[in-house]
């Protein structure tokens, strides 16, 4: 049973990479037909490297890192604040800096949890 989940997650990350390729593909040929490159196309491009180098985080390691997610999102947050320009009303932008501030400084405590002076149990499997 074991190896069968085993097999179905290998697939699904086959997959999400060869959708993240197309997709990374398609965005890539618009910005070459509209002959027009933004800062919301660059940083959907970065989404899609996110995507990826979890998925090759994922196939090495067989594990999910932590800090990929959240760098996905801080990167996706901010192309929202940068689709919305100034439709947005300001305590919707304060809301969501605050989102990227939060996981900014979850990615923080994840980083600092390796370090020598907080002296944590990292042969636990639980992060």
């Amino acid at each position: 049973m074991d190896k069968v989940l085993r097999n179905i997650q290998l697939t699904g990350a086959v997959l999400i990479m060869i959708a993240t390729v197309v997709a990374f593909g398609v965005e890539i040929k618009e910005m070459v037909v509209t002959k027009e490159i933004n800062l919301a196309d660059i940083l959907l491009l970065f989404i899609y490297l996110e995507v990826l180098g979890m998925v090759t985080s994922y196939w090495g390691a067989q594990k999910i890192r932590l800090t990929y997610p959240l760098f996905i999102a801080i990167t996706a947050i901010a192309r929202l604040i940068i689709l919305q320009k100034k439709d947005l009303e300001a305590v919707s932008l304060i809301y969501e800096s605050g989102a990227i501030l939060i996981m900014a400084i979850a990615i923080l405590i994840l980083r600092l949890r390796r370090s020598k002076m907080i002296k944590v149990d990292l042969d636990k499997n639980d992060l």
